[in-house]
């Protein structure tokens, strides 16, 4: 690989638009869903489709459901995401996602 290939590949890397946000594991077995956040959805859904792929429940709190209904019964839901902005501080973007996160449970327990 180039020099210039590598400089421009780390590049892209760090400009790359950042996304977080709110995530569900859903059940179809019980319809139980598992409301998560995290600063990286796209890598936070590679981590999930792994364990389903390996058969590894994601979740101490749902392996009893996982052992249950099969991996192939869960499900990886985005229910809101946002982006980093260049002017957040990583504190700042996690404090974000952790107010979201909080909404969203809330929203839950009124369901």
């Amino acid at each position: 690989m180039e020099t210039q290939s590598k400089k421009e590949l780390k590049e892209s890397y760090k400009n790359r638009a950042v996304i977080g946000g709110i995530y569900g594991i859903k059940c179809s077995g019980n319809d139980r869903i598992w409301i998560k956040s995290t600063k990286n959805m796209a890598g936070q859904q590679n981590r999930f489709g792994f364990a389903v792929a390996t058969n590894s429940c994601p979740e101490p709190a749902m392996l009893d459901d996982w052992k249950a209904f099969g991996a192939k019964s869960f499900s990886f839901v985005v229910l809101e995401e946002i982006e980093k902005s260049e002017a957040q501080s990583e504190r700042e973007f996690s404090d974000d996602v952790a107010i979201l996160l909080e909404i969203w449970i809330d929203k839950q327990k009124e369901e």
